[in-house]
């Protein structure tokens, strides 16, 4: 259907809360699994009838810690288990509003080794650009930006994306160069402006040259069409490629994401020296999602040695359109 080129060259879940209900908590999920330290992400601007002039947190019968302000954002640290996070609001008149988040903290960097390289804030480099995805179909065109609202760190990078004929927009940036690791993670955190209607697919790519001139694509993306997330595979050979997508159990769809809010992607992947990779999980929000497939993604390009993101949005209609998403704190570790 589409994306031949197939970037050759990722919310919590937030139930209905009506006016003055309290706090909102955006991160993590209620019932998620999330290494230590997480993130914290909740706001509040009412508590009952109240002005919310502070946010703060605990753990279980812990110590609060209170920040002055509406918008809670903050990397907590917590032992191994079950644990319940308070985080609460205080009204301008002394009211206290409290939701309980239920998480599992598992070992720290259980996936990610601490003697692994990491390049963080991936989305302040100024190298990135942006470009037509050829494999899809119509036309795109985009720009971007670096912006302090909406952020986390407090510099965002915006992509602002036009699209006719569900035309797929792709975003790049090389951030080095490394041919021997076989292990990787991508960390980041995806805001999607109201309304994403125009957002069709959500791609999150990673490529790395080796040292035998052959490039691996690890290729992720969250498919609109089919409800699913989806991974990228060469069924031809390195030198007579033949990409595709492939489509997992694992559902997701970019429809279905809250708009307005943090979302915290987490994709893991290896290789091995013959070209196969093994996609393994992608966590969304503190949700695992198992993927643990073994497929061949090595292509014959004739780049140079580099690492690249790519992040890729495609429209979601026939017609003309175009979609906000923002890219924050955006890590690729490797070992």
């Amino acid at each position: 259907m589409r994306k031949i080129a197939l970037s050759i060259l990722l919310l919590p879940a937030v139930s209905a809360v009506p006016a003055m209900a309290g706090v909102i908590v955006y991160s993590p999920s209620n019932g998620a699994s999330v290494s230590s330290p997480f993130a914290l992400s909740a706001w509040a601007n009412w508590c009952g009838s109240q002005s919310v002039v502070s946010t703060g947190y605990s753990i279980d019968s812990g110590s609060t810690t209170i920040i002055n302000s509406q918008t809670l954002k903050s990397s907590v640290s917590a032992s191994t288990g079950g644990h319940t996070l308070h985080v609460k609001a205080w009204g301008n008149a002394g009211a206290v509003c409290v939701t309980d988040v239920a998480i599992n903290v598992t070992s720290a960097s259980a996936s990610v080794p601490t003697s692994s390289s990491n390049v963080s804030s991936i989305q302040t480099l100024g190298n990135w650009i942006g470009v037509h995805d050829s494999g899809t179909p119509g036309s795109s065109s985009g720009w971007m930006n670096i912006v302090s609202s909406p952020s986390m760190s407090g510099a965002a990078r915006q992509f602002a994306t036009s699209y006719t004929n569900y035309g797929g927009e792709r975003y790049s940036v090389s951030f080095g160069d490394d041919e021997a690791a076989q292990n990787f993670q991508m960390d980041t955190w995806v805001y999607l402006q109201y309304p994403s209607t125009g957002v069709q697919i959500l791609e999150l790519d990673l490529n790395q040259v080796l040292s035998n001139g052959q490039t691996i694509l690890y290729g992720l993306q969250c498919n609109g069409w089919s409800n699913t997330w989806d991974f990228s595979t060469n069924r031809g050979s390195a030198t007579s490629p033949s990409p595709h997508w492939v489509n997992t159990s694992s559902p997701c769809n970019p429809h279905s994401w809250g708009t307005n809010q943090w979302h915290h992607v987490q994709i893991l992947y290896s290789r091995n020296d013959s070209g196969w990779v093994t996609y393994k999980t992608v966590t969304l929000d503190g949700k695992v999602f198992n993927i643990w497939t073994t497929t061949y993604s090595a292509y014959a390009l004739g780049w140079g040695p580099s690492l690249t993101v790519n992040v890729q949005v495609d429209g979601s209609s026939s017609g003309s359109g175009g979609s906000h998403l923002f890219i924050d704190n955006m890590t690729v570790s490797r070992w």
